[in-house]
């Protein structure tokens, strides 16, 4: 089984969301995938233990996943940077670092995007259809934002991007007085 990026957006589709049960027509129509690249990315997700699903359909397992995105990601997929380009902000230039992290004009990283209002450095997507997905959900938005800072980013930035990307996938985990059992699923 060979993980593909698609399977990170998936991922992180799922975990913005944790309570919604994935269901394949709609995960592929927000995130702009084929209904078979969908069901590919969920069974290698499954099958590498990177989420598990509860009794109740709820997204569980978020640790590996953030173990994988802090240590593995940068390594599988490392970013492509590109020419200047339109564009929507990404990695440190984008939600939730932008507040953050002081950067000049010039360090501005955009995914290309003819729809998109900011001029920077393009860094190549995960997926082609990232900027549509993340422009319908600010929460998959934030979370892709911070798997880029991880990509592209320097030191402190990886660093910021990981304690913000630690609360956000693990904040559920183990929440008491929620009954998790996690099933099997195929």
């Amino acid at each position: 089984m060979q993980m593909r990026p698609q399977d990170v957006v998936v991922a992180l589709k799922l975990c913005a969301h944790p309570e919604r049960v994935p269901v394949l027509i709609p995960l592929s129509v927000e995130l702009g995938i084929s209904l078979s690249n969908a069901h590919g990315a969920l069974k290698r997700i499954w099958k590498s233990g990177l989420l598990v699903l509860s009794e109740e359909g709820e997204v569980l397992g978020q640790q590996k996943l953030f173990d994988f995105l802090v240590h593995g990601l940068p390594y599988v997929w490392p970013a492509e940077l590109g020419a200047t380009a339109r564009g929507l902000a990404t990695a440190h230039s984008a939600p939730p670092l932008e507040s953050r992290i002081v950067h000049s004009s010039a360090d501005v990283l955009v995914w290309p995007d003819a729809r998109g209002s900011v001029r920077g450095q393009s860094i190549k997507p995960l997926i082609p259809s990232v900027a549509a997905a993340a422009r319908r959900d600010g929460e998959l938005y934030e979370l892709l934002a911070l798997t880029d800072a991880l990509r592209a980013g320097r030191a402190r930035e990886r660093k910021l991007a990981a304690e913000l990307l630690e609360k956000r996938l693990l904040a559920n985990a183990g929440a008491p007085g929620r009954a998790r059992t996690a099933r099997a699923v195929r």
